[in-house]
């Protein structure tokens, strides 16, 4: 069933409550999308949800709680009946400006478990609604680091190849169903998690880039707006780039 526009399409974006998910549900919005945003922060979504108007809806959640994630997309289904769109945009870099052995275990832990479990799990419990209707877009945020590693984000670089390799995989086994499986892969996009890194962290990956700039969260709305779209109807399993020229494959 394919869709033709984005009219009355109802999308699912994790991390809803700031940073790269808030500027990709405005976006989504203004485009006539139904959103609901997911984060933790309780507070956070309750303020952006009544700024976004009618469109917007939240919930609560912890998407590396397995049975609270299954829940909550019943919970949606029941609610609006379809999900079309799916943005995973929450993750957290962890402890950053250390060596591969000075890593903890608790650390790595934690990271993999919101920047790759949560967007399978998330995936894994939307998917099987996608199937009966024979449409749907996922988005992965990964990042240029799980591509080429950020030296001091062992965690953070291991668990966004892992999402993008989560794309790769996805891409394939649901390329005949109407399902198009992305991921995007941002350099350094200042947003609120950027700002609370080290400042040295920051630097070491934006002199990397060959535009010499951090990217614009409005730059990085709109090429997610196309991944989601209708008309991305035959690019699946790829990872997008948005690193100022950083990025060679």
């Amino acid at each position: 069933m394919m869709k033709l526009s984005f009219e009355n399409q109802v999308a699912v974006i994790s991390g809803g409550a700031s940073g790269l998910g808030l500027a990709i549900a405005r976006k989504l919005i203004s485009n006539n999308v139904r959103v609901l945003l997911l984060d933790i922060d309780s507070s956070g979504l309750e303020e952006i949800t009544g700024e976004l108007g009618e469109k917007a809806n939240s919930r609560v959640l912890d998407i590396s709680n397995e049975e609270s994630v299954q829940r909550i997309i019943r919970e949606i289904i029941e609610e609006y009946g379809s999900i079309d769109i799916l943005v995973n945009s929450a993750g957290i870099t962890g402890n950053t400006g250390i060596m591969s052995h000075e890593v903890d275990s608790v650390d790595m832990e934690r990271v993999f478990n919101v920047n790759f479990k949560g967007s399978w799990m998330l995936s894994k419990y939307i998917i099987p609604y996608m199937l009966k209707q024979d449409y749907g877009r996922i988005l992965h945020i990964a990042s240029i680091a799980g591509k080429e590693g950020n030296a001091g984000m062992l965690a953070y670089s291991a668990s966004k190849a892992a999402v993008i390799g989560m794309a790769k995989v996805q891409g394939k086994e649901y390329a005949g169903s109407g399902i198009t499986v992305n991921a995007l892969a941002p350099a350094v996009i200042r947003t609120k998690m950027v700002e609370n890194m080290p400042e040295e962290q920051v630097k070491y990956m934006t002199d990397k880039i060959p535009m010499k700039r951090c990217g614009t969260l409005e730059e990085i709305a709109n090429l997610a707006k196309y991944i989601v779209s209708p008309e991305n109807s035959f690019t699946t399993g790829f990872t997008f780039d948005l690193s100022g020229g950083r990025a060679t494959y």
